[in-house]
């Protein structure tokens, strides 16, 4: 599979699976003053905040099934895709800790995780390697953190409706965070690896 995306891989910028991922980035801003209006006086928008949400997973489904079946794998892609995942991850984070939905503890534990994914990635541009590419498993975490963050912002509230968010919420989260750092492991294994196998390191 790798083989086959590396060989068919454009270099165009405007296909439907990257102007998919720009919407996405672009709903990252608007997420995020959504989630926040009340925190400054605003009337609460947790319904519009859950439509992006909503519309950026269904985004995300498309643009890599999309670019997949129209042969139109982009290396803009492989860093949009990636970054609107990471992006929508930071802002839902921000948004729920601040409006005190989602523990502080829990948003350092994947803080910490993007941090040490960082670092690998410096040390991959040290000996001439690109970012490493999103596995099924990091792939995985993120629509589990996807499903979860939705849900909690939907407990935020009264009745059985609340109640059944927050199970489900908490459980997509636990499933999500331990896939976040498991695919993290990996890619430190596969960092590892590369480093080790690069000739000109000492």
């Amino acid at each position: 599979m790798e083989v086959q995306e590396t060989r068919v891989q454009t270099d165009r910028v405007l296909t439907i699976p990257n102007i998919l991922s720009m919407a996405r980035l672009v709903g990252v801003p608007l997420f995020l003053w959504l989630i926040l209006r009340p925190e400054f006086g605003g009337p609460q928008s947790d319904g519009w905040a859950l439509l992006v949400l909503a519309l950026s997973g269904v985004s995300d489904y498309l643009d890599g099934k999309l670019a997949r079946r129209w042969n139109q794998i982009s290396s803009l892609g492989r860093l949009l895709d990636p970054a609107a995942d990471r992006l929508y991850i930071l802002s839902t984070l921000v948004g729920l800790t601040w409006r005190e939905i989602l523990p502080l503890w829990l948003t350092v534990v994947l803080l910490a995780r993007e941090a040490v994914l960082l670092v690998m990635v410096g040390i991959l541009r040290r000996h001439g390697y690109p970012p490493p590419q999103v596995n099924f498993l990091g792939k995985a975490a993120t629509f589990n953190l996807m499903y979860a963050f939705p849900l909690l912002l939907l407990s935020d509230g009264s009745g059985w409706i609340a109640s059944l968010a927050a199970i489900f919420g908490w459980a997509f989260a636990g499933w999500g965070t331990t896939l976040y750092w498991w695919a993290g492991v990996l890619y430190v294994v596969q960092v590892r690896r590369l480093v080790r196998a690069d000739p000109t390191t000492d």
